[in-house]
């Protein structure tokens, strides 16, 4: 029974993925838990390697797309592995009652942003690329003019994503996409693929220390990435045929009940 019901949570989770972008990623840990019931730091390790594999394979299609911004996302993603440890390192000491306060409040505020973008129809698509940031795309080129506020700036982006993800379990593309879009030039479809680039790194890496220290379940952790992986490529047979911004109000509103419980959940005996 356990095995059909990680396998159905990963492929719900996955259907998520496809229909929302990286979003989806962000309920693989509250399903783990109530579903599971485990710990915030026996479901993040899960998560993060059911979205190491969803996340490497989209970036691996951006690649291709030569829509990935790879040296900006090895940059994010390697000080995200610095970070990353600290987290699990924290996750592992910290009661869970407070991290499921945290991982709730933290949902609500990312359906609030999702739900306003829906209703004031400011979807990815719509968004205008920033001409006066930090890191510029050079006109010539078509590549980004590494100076050093920049190169720090998305220093301190990867080490922020690569410390909530180690922390949560979580990719961290709640951090990466608005700070790419509010530091960079970049395009909204560069944006993304550089996120999901980001995410592979700091997830995968998270997930291999969490399995050499042990505290990764594989059995589990396998069962669900193949589910999300299934879950993922269905969603992309349909996904172009629904309206995004439905999706993504209801996906918000989805979001922010999930959130709402989490955070209920944490003032009782969890």
């Amino acid at each position: 029974m356990e095995m059909i019901t990680t396998s159905s949570l990963g492929l719900f989770i996955g259907l998520l993925m496809g229909l929302t972008g990286a979003g989806g990623g962000i309920v693989s840990v509250p399903a783990l838990v109530y579903f599971l019931h485990l710990s915030i730091a026996e479901a993040g390790p899960i998560a993060l390697m059911a979205i190491a594999s969803s996340a490497g394979i989209g970036a691996l299609l951006a690649h291709r797309k030569k829509t990935l911004r790879y040296k900006a996302a090895l940059l994010i993603g390697l000080a995200g592995l610095t970070t990353a440890p600290f987290g699990l390192w924290l996750a592992h000491q910290v009661p869970n009652r407070p991290l499921v306060a945290l991982f709730g409040l933290i949902l609500i505020g990312i359906s609030i942003r999702f739900f306003l973008q829906a209703i004031f129809n400011q979807d990815e698509t719509n968004l205008k690329i920033n001409n006066n940031t930090i890191c510029q795309l050079n006109d010539i080129t078509g590549k980004l003019t590494w100076t050093k506020p920049c190169f720090l700036t998305l220093l301190s982006v990867g080490a922020v994503s690569g410390f909530l993800s180690g922390l949560l379990g979580v990719g961290g593309g709640f951090v990466i996409v608005p700070a790419l879009r509010k530091y960079t030039n970049l395009s909204t479809n560069s944006i993304i693929s550089s996120s999901l680039g980001v995410m592979a790194i700091i997830a995968i890496g998270s997930a291999g220390i969490s399995a050499f220290a042990g505290t990764l379940n594989l059995p589990i952790a396998t069962l669900f990435s193949v589910g999300a992986i299934i879950g993922l490529l269905i969603s992309r047979q349909f996904s172009q045929k629904l309206d995004p911004l439905r999706i993504q109000q209801i996906f918000a509103s989805f979001t922010f009940l999930v959130g709402v419980y989490m955070l209920y959940k944490s003032f009782l005996d969890i």
